[in-house]
């Protein structure tokens, strides 16, 4: 392993309104994608966002106060982009509020419903939200998180999900909106679902997501791993994997080691002022290990914010660690030159797009 450490019935505003003075203007180019985590009040939005970007231990939100504001927080990671937590009170329909500066950035919305309570007034609202945005900024995702789904039964969790679902399509489908984009997720933050539903909310807003997938799939294939994510260290959201489906223990697996490898690198990565370097050093942190079953789990940091893990079952791999590691640099230069072009592409898309509403 290197020694570098590892890292109501509102009326429905139109989006030329007054700005107001709690909503900065972010328009231009450089806009980051934005994640609007909205909700009523204790739905559990802000232990969502602590626990998932802020890496707080579940137990210790039960200390979190109401939020009273708009909480921003910018994520810096391999995709820089931000994160604004709404008070669940909060009337941004209203005219002090310019939905522009709210909706118009790419990117998405977050609806947390708390399963536990009654949701018949946070379904509501959530129904005019999704009308808003979708006659004026049909871009942006709407994603909704049934969350706290800890504490209920299997088949009550079900029952719940399906009641839902049902309640939202059925008022979209009434006004107009027959296949609307509004994807569902059970969450809870005391197990790795809230992480496995932030990983596919952020894949979208991803460019060029298929041809990550592609190249993983062909490193998986060649070197015959099991399963591949590309981790986002900071976060653990897995921000691409191969096409091979999900398995929860296995992602559970390798977020895990990923905390191992960044706590070990913390501790014996600082510089030694006798310590002498015996030829050139990795730059990148590199692990891999041999469970009891003979299970091998392979991690390589790529850059300073993602790293690769894999899980490979067949014994024989820990004899070609030679093997995987080159094809695992060849994977890493093709993933870097497909994040350039990506954003080199996105960043001229935006700066044509600005100088074209001149």
């Amino acid at each position: 392993m290197s020694a570098r450490s590892m890292e109501g019935n509102n009326q429905v505003a139109a989006p030329t309104q007054a700005r107001s003075a709690s909503v900065p203007n972010t328009k231009g180019p450089d806009v980051k994608p934005r994640l609007l985590l909205m909700g009523l009040r204790r739905s559990g939005k802000s232990s969502i966002a602590s626990v998932v970007f802020h890496k707080m231990p579940p137990n210790e939100t039960l200390f979190l106060e109401s939020t009273t504001r708009i909480q921003k927080d910018s994520i810096h990671s391999f995709m820089d982009f931000q994160v604004w937590d709404f008070p669940g009170q909060l009337e941004y329909f209203e005219s002090a509020f310019d939905l522009e500066d709210i909706f118009g950035s790419l990117g998405a919305l977050v609806w947390v419903i708390d399963a536990q309570d009654d949701y018949l007034d946070s379904v509501a609202r959530l129904n005019r939200t999704i009308l808003t945005v979708q006659q004026f900024y049909p871009g942006i995702n709407i994603e909704v998180f049934i969350h706290k789904v800890d504490g209920l039964s299997d088949e009550y969790r079900t029952d719940t999900f399906q009641d839902i679902v049902q309640r939202i399509s059925d008022e979209l489908s009434d006004a107009g909106y027959e296949n609307a984009p509004v994807h569902y997720y059970l969450t809870s933050i005391y197990d790795y679902s809230v992480f496995e539903a932030f990983s596919k909310v952020i894949q979208k807003l991803i460019p060029n997501l298929s041809t990550l997938e592609n190249l993983i799939n062909t490193l998986a294939n060649n070197c015959g791993f099991e399963k591949t994510y590309l981790f986002d260290v900071l976060s653990k959201i897995y921000i691409a994997s191969d096409t091979r489906p999900v398995d929860m223990a296995c992602y559970e697996m390798c977020s895990d080691y990923i905390d191992v490898i960044v706590d070990i690198s913390e501790l014996y990565s600082w510089d030694h002022p006798v310590r002498k370097r015996l030829g050139d050093q990795i730059q990148e942190a590199e692990s891999h290990v041999v469970l009891h079953d003979q299970t091998m789990i392979h991690l390589m940091e790529m850059n300073k914010y993602l790293c690769l893990v894999s899980v490979i079952r067949n014994p024989e791999a820990k004899d070609k660690r030679g093997l995987i590691d080159m094809n695992c640099r060849t994977f890493q230069d093709a993933l870097n030159e497909v994040f350039s072009r990506s954003w080199e592409e996105r960043s001229t898309a935006q700066v044509g797009s600005a100088t074209a509403n001149k």
